[in-house]
């Protein structure tokens, strides 16, 4: 048999180039954020050393044997587990979440670890032979597995990385082959729960678009009476989550629901970082030359709210790149997902729901049509523990790229 060793078959450039601009464009606007704020001047200089490091782990996943990282599953997941639950008794409060367990003067989340380690998890359990996502017992464990990371996430409280993890559990059981059915019973409670938190109208409308689709479906009247009571608990369950949550927490869905309803406070990045972008034009105002970004008027723009430098300073041929971008990487992804093992398959999958989660929501939050919760866009925005967890992820991806016509 023939060896075929040629570089660009074993090695996909047009999975790392994207992420090499993308984080280039984050270091400008990083730069630009921080250049009249003496506190986080230092922050591009961190930035870059973490872009050194985080690029020696993506080739240190690439070069690792592809089978090790089925094995590595439950330690991993287990070792998450532990963090998690360490970074409620030791951890550092930041914004009000103690989501962050210090080393010295380097803070590290455990939630972005969790990420790997719960997609690894997943993937195991859905790629054994005798696992049927139709079973009920198989789709519970399966949502277990996922359920608790999120669940210690949210007793930090972080609702933003809570979101992502629900965006890569539906990815995953959807690309194991769940039926339409079994899809809207998992997804109608988180529905109904996100309706009521409009208030009385918007929740009663959901409860009845669930009754019509059971109609619709003609399932045994226990069966859907079982699923209407799940609903109806979840709209009851989400207004005892919103209770429990922070004050800041509380604003921030407000915020989205009515910016103006707190213009000076927690609506307040939220329509500055409109201004910023819609001020940018066609061509932007210029490097380091936007005034909502050297004016600091969105307070730490170059973490969750670094697009809008991006908007203001490179205006619309600035952003519509970095969607190009992104979205070439999200192609690039979702071909080497149709990797013939399924394990592997499954955790490409995975991946790219928790990108594309992070993509959606934070240009989502910075446009005003998605709540503040506190995502970075990944590549681009300040952070070291996102920036070394995203690159390993990648470095899985191009070692599943490079091993894929092992398993054709």
């Amino acid at each position: 048999m023939r060896i075929d060793y040629n570089i660009k078959d074993r090695f996909d450039f047009g999975l790392l180039f994207p992420v090499i601009v993308l984080f280039c464009f984050g270091l400008a606007a990083i730069y630009s954020a921080t250049y009249n704020n003496a506190i986080a001047h230092g922050n591009f200089q961190r930035q870059l050393i973490w872009g050194f490091a985080a690029l020696v782990l993506f080739f240190i996943t690439y070069s690792l044997p592809i089978k090790a990282f089925k094995q590595l599953a439950i330690p991993t997941y287990l070792f998450s587990i532990i963090l998690l639950v360490a970074v409620l008794l030791i951890g550092k409060k930041v914004s009000g979440a103690r989501s962050w367990i210090a080393f010295g003067s380097i803070g590290f989340q455990p939630s972005e670890f969790a990420k790997i380690a719960t997609i690894l998890m997943m993937s195991k359990f859905l790629s054994r032979n005798n696992t049927n996502i139709e079973s009920f017992k198989d789709l519970l464990i399966a949502l277990a597995i996922g359920a608790l990371p999120v669940l210690l996430i949210l007793m930090e409280p972080d609702m933003g990385t809570s979101v992502v993890f629900l965006f890569m559990i539906i990815a995953l059981i959807f690309w194991k082959g769940i039926s339409v059915f079994a899809m809207f019973v998992v997804l109608s409670p988180v529905f109904v729960a996100i309706s009521s938190l409009f208030g009385t109208y918007y929740f009663v409308a959901s409860l009845i678009i669930v009754l019509v689709i059971l109609f619709i479906f003609r399932k045994n009247i226990f069966f859907s009476g079982s699923i209407f009571a799940l609903n109806l608990a979840s709209g009851f369950f989400a207004e005892y989550v919103y209770g429990v949550l922070s004050t800041h927490q509380q604003q921030r869905i407000q915020a989205f629901i009515d910016p103006m309803s707190d213009p000076l406070g927690s609506g307040y990045n939220t329509i500055q970082a409109k201004v910023a972008i819609g001020s940018g034009g066609l061509f932007g105002k210029g490097f380091l030359s936007g005034n909502q970004t050297q004016l600091q008027y969105i307070p730490e723009q170059w973490t969750d709210f670094v697009y809008c430098v991006i908007g203001e300073e490179f205006g619309f041929l600035g952003t519509i790149t970095m969607l190009g971008l992104f979205t070439y990487l999200f192609f690039r992804i979702v071909k080497i997902s149709s990797v013939k093992d399924e394990f592997l398959s499954l955790v490409s999958v995975g991946i790219l729901s928790i990108f594309f989660a992070h993509f959606i929501i934070n240009i989502g939050m910075v446009v005003g049509i998605m709540p503040v919760i506190g995502l970075p866009l990944p590549f681009v925005s300040y952070g070291g523990s996102s920036l070394l967890v995203n690159m390993i992820m990648l470095g899985l991806l191009a070692n599943i790229y490079k091993t894929r016509k092992n398993f054709s």
